[in-house]
C-alpha cells in the first residue's frame, strides 16, 4: 500500500511516518519543512520513504497519482499559532486540506484521512461524543470544524473519508513540542522546579500519547472501508480526561517532585470532556500510554539531554521568528535594490 502524508515532518507526522515505514508501507511525506527535516533523519535512510517539500495550497496535483491512502496532517498547529494570522490559518488548515481531499478523490486515491481535533468541542458540559454539537472558539478549532464539514460529504463507494479527532497530544517526538500541556508542564518542572498551570485549573481536557495517535491512524487505514467510511472517531481514552490542576499534581507525583504551582494567563475559556467509546468498540483501539508514562519519558529525556528546549520546540515562537526573519529579508532586499 502506498501512503501519502501531508505534514509528515511534524510532531505527530514524523511519529506516524516512522510507524508506517516500519510496517512496510511505501510512504511519501509532503511538508513545508518550516521546522526542518531533522525529525525524519533516521527514517529518510529507508528507501520506502520519499520526502517532498511542498505546500498543500499549491502543490502539483499529479503527485497524488498512484497512492492508495492520503493522511492529511498539514496545518498551522495549536490555538495560539492559529491567531498569528487567522486568514492564513484558514487558508492552510481549512481550504488547503479541502483542496487535498478533492484532489485525492479526483486522482483516484481510495482513502482520505483528515486529522482533526477535539478542540472543536470548545466549551461544553458533560461527556461529548462524535454526534455532539461543535463549539469551536479559536481560529484553529474553527478551521478543523470547517474542514470536517466540507470533506465528509465527499465520501462515496469509491472514496473513503475518515476523520480522527485527536485529544491533546503529549509525549516524545523527533519534532519535539513543549507548547502542549503535559510536555510544557514537565519542561517547566525540569527548568524551574515549578509547574506552570493556566488559570483557573478546573478546565477539562482529554489527552493522548503521540505514539497512540500514530497507531490510531494506522488502525483507521487498515480497517475495512465499510467500517470507517464517512466516520468520525474521537482519538483518546475516557480515563485520560483530566482537569488541569489535578493533572499537574499527577505529573509532580509521577516525577517525584513536591508540587509547586506557578499560575499564568486568564481563565481558560476552553473546557471539554470527551467520550472515546466509539473508537474502542468499532476499531478495538485502546491507548497503550498514560499521562504518567508520558511525563516520565519527557522528564528523563530532558535530564539525559536527548531532547532540549529551544525556540523550535514552541510552535508560536518559531512561527514568529520565521515571520520576523521573512520581514527582515524583504527589508534588506528592498534596501539593496534602492542602493
Amino acid at each position: 500500500m502506498k501512503v501519502f502524508v501531508t505534514g509528515g515532518a511534524g510532531y505527530i507526522g514524523s511519529t506516524l511516518v516512522s510507524a508506517l515505514v516500519e510496517k512496510g508501507y511505501k510512504v511519501t511525506c509532503m511538508d513545508r519543512l518550516f521546522f526542518g527535516k531533522e525529525s525524519l533523519a533516521e527514517t529518510l535512510s529507508n528507501p520506502s520513504l520519499n520526502l517532498i517539500k511542498e505546500d498543500v495550497r499549491w502543490f502539483d496535483a499529479g503527485i497524488l497519482k498512484g497512492f492508495d491512502v492520503v493522511i492529511d496532517l498539514a496545518a498551522l498547529s495549536n490555538d495560539p499559532s492559529g491567531e498569528l494570522d487567522p486568514t492564513k490559518t484558514l487558508d492552510i488548515n481549512y481550504l488547503g486540506r479541502v483542496r487535498v481531499a478533492k484532489l485525492s478523490r479526483e486522482y483516484g486515491v481510495k482513502r482520505y484521512v483528515l486529522a482533526s481535533s477535539c478542540s472543536a468541542y470548545g466549551f461544553q458540559e458533560g461527556m461529548l461524543n462524535e454526534e455532539s454539537t461543535l463549539n469551536p472558539l479559536t481560529t484553529y478549532a474553527k478551521a478543523n470544524a470547517l474542514a470536517e464539514r466540507d470533506v465528509l460529504p465527499l465520501a462515496d463507494t469509491q472514496f473513503c473519508v475518515t476523520v480522527p479527532r485527536m485529544a491533546t497530544v503529549y509525549g516524545l517526538s523527533k519534532r519535539m513540542r513543549f507548547d502542549l500541556a503535559i510536555n510544557g508542564m514537565v519542561l517547566s518542572l525540569y527548568k524551574t522546579g515549578k509547574i506552570s498551570v493556566m488559570r483557573d485549573g478546573t478546565q477539562w481536557r482529554p489527552f493522548v500519547h503521540v505514539k497512540d495517535v500514530a497507531n490510531a491512524f494506522v488502525r483507521v487505514i487498515e480497517s475495512p472501508i465499510d467500517v470507517v467510511n464517512g466516520q468520525i472517531f474521537n482519538v483518546g481514552s475516557d480515563e485520560q480526561n483530566y482537569q488541569i490542576y489535578p493533572l499537574a499534581k499527577l505529573i509532580g507525583e509521577s516525577i517525584g517532585v513536591p508540587l509547586d504551582i506557578e499560575w499564568y494567563g486568564s481563565p481558560d475559556k476552553r473546557s471539554y470532556r470527551v467520550d472515546f467509546s466509539k473508537i474502542r468498540k468499532t476499531l478495538n483501539f485502546v491507548p497503550s500510554h498514560t499521562a504518567r508514562d508520558g511525563a516520565l519519558e519527557v522528564y528523563k529525556a530532558l535530564k539525559e539531554g536527548t531532547v532540549t528546549d529551544s525556540t523550535k520546540t514552541k510552535t508560536v515562537e518559531w512561527y514568529k521568528h520565521l515571520l520576523e526573519a521573512h520581514a527582515l529579508t524583504k527589508e534588506v532586499a528592498l534596501r539593496d535594490t534602492i542602493l
